[in-house]
């Protein structure tokens, strides 16, 4: 399910369908937020792709930020400067994952600071390790919109942690599979690197 990158289905023996979590995300960020004034940011060039895809969903703008990882200490990246228009609207920042928040967290400062009304994270993999929760804690962000891809213990939730179902992704492509359909087509080809 969204793979970090497409050499991973180098790795398998048998043949991988790759699955993705984006029109669960994509319906729950239409019930949450209005879409006149949506605007899809890539956290880093990396997820330009994945933004692109969503704001096509969406049809919405498409933003990213401009970032750096520091080369001195682990897990800190520096965020740039906004590359698009945020002022003044509510901003979905996707990703494939959450792991130490810290760029969801920076991301999502800059976006405010730029003006941007609210800000929402998305993606597939909530991870929170080490930090995230503490970081998650404080971060000016509307809502954490992750799947339920990896289990979230009770007393790692916050109240903004939105954690959505694959199952019923999971069940159509078993039943492609089983129907000797394309998997491919239950994502409008959306699964593709």
């Amino acid at each position: 399910m969204d793979l970090h990158s497409g050499q991973v289905q180098g790795f398998f023996d048998g043949p991988v369908d790759h699955l993705t979590a984006l029109p669960l995300l994509a319906d729950h960020i239409r019930s949450t937020c209005d879409e006149r004034d949506l605007v899809v940011v890539a956290p880093d060039a990396g997820r330009v792709k994945t933004a692109e895809n969503m704001a096509g969903v969406l049809g919405a703008p498409l933003a990213f930020l401009h970032k750096r990882r520091s080369r001195v200490e682990a897990h800190k990246v520096e965020v740039r400067e906004v590359v698009g228009e945020v002022d003044g609207l509510q901003c979905v920042l996707i990703d494939d994952m959450i792991d130490t928040a810290a760029t969801i967290v920076q991301g999502a400062e800059v976006l405010k600071a730029n003006g941007a009304a609210r800000v929402t994270a998305a993606a597939t993999h909530g991870i929170f390790s080490g930090p995230a929760i503490d970081r998650l804690k404080n971060a000016p962000l509307a809502e954490v919109v992750v799947t339920n891809t990896l289990p979230l213990p009770s007393d790692r939730r916050l109240d903004n942690i939105v954690v959505l179902s694959v199952a019923g992704i999971v069940a159509d492509a078993i039943r492609a599979v089983f129907e000797d359909a394309s998997v491919s087509e239950i994502f409008n080809d959306q699964n593709q690197f």
